[in-house]
Formats: C-alpha cells, sequence, structure tokens
C-alpha cells in the first residue's frame, strides 16, 4: 500500500456507496433494503483489512502474499498501457504467450504463463485503469464483483423462504471468514461472486422458467469465471446443482406414477451429464483431469502439510493418491473442511475466526440432530430440493478441499464457497422443523380427552 491509497480510497467509497445507494431501490424490497447497505459495507471492509493484515501483520511491513503479487504482475501491465495501450491491450487478451512485442513485460510476470493467476491479474488490470493502479481501490472493485454475486446468492434464498430472511442474511454476509477472505484482491473474491450468480441463473432459468435466456447468459458467463479461476468449484457445484433441478422439475409432476417414473430417469440423466462434465472439463489438464486428481491430491496435501510453519498442519490420514484410499480418509476430509479447526486448535488470530465459524457449525448442527432426530433430519434433507442441494454440495467441496489443503491456514480460504450454504441450509431446516411441530395446545387437548 502507497501514500496514494490513502488520498483515492476515500474518494472511491464515496462514488461506489453514492452508486450502491442508486441501485439499491431496483435490487431490494422492503425487508431486504436494510441489509444492501450493511452487507456491501462489510465486504469493502474485508477487502480493505486484507492488504493491511498481509502487509502489517503477515509481511511485518512489507507486501507480502499472493494478493500482492497479484498487484506486482497488475503494475506491469499498467506500465504497459502508460507506455502503449495496444501493447496493453494484447497483453490482456494473450494466452501466455511471448513475442517481440509483450515480451519485454511478460517476463516480469511470474504468473504469465499460469491461466488461472493471469485471469485474475487480467481483471486486476482492468480496474487498474480506473484507479489510477491504485492497491486499495483495485481491491474494493473486487469487493464490489464478489457483493454482487453473494446478493444475487442471498436473493435466492430469500425467495425460498422470505421468513428467515434475518438468518439468510448473517449466512450470506456477515460470516466473518466468507466477507474477510472473498473480498479482496485474490481469486476466492471472484471465485465466490460467480458462484451467487451462478446459483441465481439455475434457480431462476432452470426452475422457476423466468427471464432464461438472460438466466442462460449470467449461468455461462459465471460458470467460464469460475472455470477459469477454480474448476474445482464448478465440479463440485454440478452434480448436487443438475440433481437439485430435476428433483424440483420432478416434484411439479402432479401425477404420482409419473412422477415415481420420471425422478429416477431425471437423477441418472443428470448424473450423465455430471459425470460427463466433470470428464470434459478436466481432459488434458494436468492439474484436475480426473486420472490424475488423486496423485495431485497427495502431492498438495503433502506439500501443503509440510511447507506450514505455524503449527496450522492437520492430518487426516495415509493415503497414496489412488480413488480408493482418498475414500477412506473421506470422513475424515469433510470433517475437517467442515468443522474444524476446534477452539482449542487455535494458533493465531486469523485462525480463531475460522475456530469460532467452525463451533457455529457444530454447534447448529448437534442441535438440529438433537431436536429433530437423526433419521428426521435425514429425512428432511431428502424433502427438502434446496437443501439437499447445498447438504451435497458443502459435502462435495469439503472432501476436494480437505483432501487438498492440509493446514488450517490454506483451508479457510478454499471452504469459503460452500459455508454460506451450509448455514443456509441449517436455518432453512430448523424452520422447516419448527412447521412440522405439532402445536402443543393441539396435544395437550388430544391427550386430556383420553
Amino acid at each position: 500500500m502507497e501514500l496514494k491509497d490513502l488520498f483515492l480510497t476515500p474518494i472511491y467509497l464515496i462514488i461506489l456507496y453514492g452508486v450502491a445507494y442508486w441501485l439499491r431501490p431496483k435490487c431490494t424490497d422492503k425487508v431486504t433494503k436494510k441489509y444492501f447497505i450493511p452487507a456491501l459495507t462489510v465486504k469493502f471492509i474485508g477487502a480493505i483489512a486484507l492488504g493491511v493484515i498481509y502487509q502489517f501483520y503477515y509481511g511485518k511491513g512489507t507486501p507480502t502474499g499472493d494478493t500482492f503479487n497479484y498487484f506486482n504482475h497488475i503494475k506491469v501491465v499498467f506500465s504497459a498501457f502508460l507506455d502503449s495501450p495496444v501493447i496493453g491491450v494484447k497483453l490482456l487478451l494473450s494466452s501466455g504467450e511471448f513475442d517481440s512485442v509483450t515480451a519485454k513485460y511478460a517476463s516480469k510476470m511470474e504468473w504469465y504463463r499460469s491461466s488461472t493467476e493471469f485471469f485474475v491479474i487480467k481483471i486486476g488490470s482492468f480496474f487498474s485503469l480506473i484507479s489510477f493502479n491504485t492497491y486499495t481501490v483495485i481491491a474494493l472493485f473486487f469487493a464490489l464483483l464478489s457483493f454482487s454475486g453473494i446478493w444475487a446468492m442471498f436473493m435466492t434464498f430469500y425467495k425460498l423462504y422470505p421468513t428467515i430472511h434475518k438468518n439468510l442474511a448473517y449466512a450470506n454476509f456477515f460470516l466473518p471468514s466468507v466477507f474477510f477472505w472473498g473480498s479482496g484482491l485474490m481469486k476466492d473474491s471472484i471465485t465466490i461472486g460467480a458462484l451467487g450468480w451462478l446459483f441465481f441463473g439455475f434457480y431462476q432459468g432452470l426452475i422457476q422458467k423466468k427471464n432464461i435466456i438472460s438466466s442462460l447468459i449470467i449461468i455461462a458467463i459465471s460458470f467460464y469465471i469460475i472455470y477459469s479461476v477454480k474448476v474445482y468449484v464448478i465440479l463440485s457445484f454440478l452434480p448436487p446443482a443438475l440433481f437439485w433441478v430435476f428433483n424440483e422439475n420432478s416434484a411439479k409432476i402432479k401425477n404420482s406414477f409419473l412422477r415415481a417414473v420420471a425422478k429416477p430417469i431425471f437423477l441418472t440423466v443428470g448424473g450423465a451429464v455430471a459425470t460427463i462434465g466433470a470428464l470434459n472439463l478436466t481432459e488434458g489438464d494436468e492439474r484436475y483431469d480426473v486420472d490424475k486428481i488423486g496423485e495431485r491430491t497427495k502431492i498438495n496435501s503433502e506439500y501443503l502439510s509440510g511447507y506450514e510453519k505455524n503449527n496450522s498442519a492437520y492430518n487426516i490420514g495415509e493415503f497414496d493418491g489412488s480413488i480408493s484410499s482418498m475414500l477412506k480418509v473421506a470422513p475424515q476430509a469433510i470433517n475437517v473442511a467442515i468443522f474444524r479447526p476446534y477452539l482449542w486448535e487455535v494458533r493465531n488470530p486469523v485462525m480463531l475466526l475460522s475456530a469460532i465459524e467452525s463451533f457455529i457449525f457444530i454447534f447448529l448442527t448437534l442441535k438440529l440432530f438433537m431436536k429433530a432426530g437423526f433419521f428426521q433430519t435425514i429425512k428432511r434433507i431428502i424433502a427438502l430440493p434446496i437443501v439437499n442441494f447445498s447438504i451435497l454440495f458443502t459435502i462435495i467441496l469439503a472432501f476436494a478441499v480437505g483432501t487438498n489443503s492440509g493446514n488450517f491456514g490454506t483451508l479457510v480460504r478454499y471452504k469459503i464457497p460452500f459455508m454460506p450454504f451450509y448455514l443456509s441450509a441449517l436455518y432453512i431446516m430448523q424452520t422447516s422443523y419448527k412447521k412440522a411441530k405439532p402445536p402443543v395446545k393441539v396435544l395437550r387437548r388430544k391427550y386430556s380427552h383420553t
């Protein structure tokens, strides 16, 4: 961060808040209006706090970490634009190739040929052109992108369960890890923002059958963004999302016989499409190719576990990289992603926030199972399409990040895409349980006549 951050950030905040207040009536109703500005504010706080933490906590005054590595690359692209807009545009449209025109700048960028990182750099470079290449202002624009998707996610849940808007607002906007790690100049901000729009597009276009053309465009753009940045999130989202769509559509068939016949067909087709999509999406990609995913998972886990220096590494058991061995450690991986770190595993202030969130997840999960009972809870998960989608997505992504991380420092970033979905599902099930529970007066009357 530089001196210009202190001068320009307040100016851009005023502009962005002005745009937000102008947009609020178009994006809210009487109930949701009160959440719009506070939700945006915590995103802005998260974006600024991320830079401050990385510079003054992790870097001891020196800019460090992925967020400033992105910014250093952005500065190179910005300098190219200052020298020649043509060269700048050529860099933004490049796919890692070198030529006589771009070599001077591309050679300075370590991530030039890393497609996922350079995708983030391209977005950041665009914002640098309208922010005088200021780190904090670029981070605010990333927060804005992230907020737009999170708001779309919240409104989707709100349409389904408007009576629990307070709980849904907390689950989507105010989880500290989500608005901290998912707001700044990072891949995570783009991912969770696009994920929110993808979720919205699926619901509006494929379930509500409204604004189908615009919904498909939203799905396509969101899909491309997530695929470009974190393709494993798409692999985790696709199967439960298709299951959700087919489940919702099969439930609309009024004839019970046709519904009984159609549902397994829908599920089979959905599973086949998801499998084909997963195989084709990753074919030839050494990072995510299905044939190599076990091997890559083992390498990533061992590397990150060995690299961690602040005692935040975790161990889910031995696995050799084969799919069968990964399945053996699946329960531990899912548990560590959703419910850990435990409070007694905290080693630093950042880890404490994650531990508190994990404790809340444990408490609400156990509370639900204790009140409704194990089998009734499972029955409710199966019966509510939005809940089984959220739980399935959580389990699949938790398994993926739990086996790939190896330490809580990286895990907290990897897991934020499923956190709003899991907590929203818990709140929805609590509401469903309360509605299904017979009123106390009815029970008293029933037994008073016996």
